[in-house]
């Protein structure tokens, strides 16, 4: 029972930070807005691409240690990239969302990334 837990808890976040990739790559500004700090009309949406390139290589990296590696290496995997969602939740204070974003959604995640971290070092 805790293995198919951590596995699938650990599968969903991957394939979840894999879709806010692809939403940012196709509809940056959208994504950018329910992040919680919306983007500038006439700014550069390359940056926001780069992110969504980004957050979609670690969802598929997450998923190949998954398959592949285990649990061991994608708990691994799991705890440094709590420190995304964490830096997340700083960013969005410093640029004017709110607060209940910032912990709502990003600190929230970085929890339940540190959990699935957690499930997969006990398997």
């Amino acid at each position: 029972m805790l293995t198919a837990t951590a596995y699938g808890l650990a599968a969903v976040l991957d394939l979840f930070v894999l879709f806010i990739g692809a939403r940012f790559l196709l509809r940056p500004r959208p994504a950018a807005a329910g992040y919680g700090v919306p983007a500038k009309p006439d700014g550069d949406a390359a940056y926001l691409e780069i992110k969504g390139l980004r957050d979609a290589t670690f969802g598929i990296l997450g998923l190949v240690l998954l398959v592949f590696a285990g649990a061991r290496p994608e708990a691994w995997f799991m705890l440094v990239v709590a420190l995304a969602p964490l830096g997340d939740t700083l960013i969005v204070l410093r640029h004017g969302g709110t607060r209940a974003v910032a912990f709502g959604i990003h600190f929230a995640t970085a929890v339940v990334v540190l959990a699935s971290a957690a499930l997969l070092f006990a398997v």
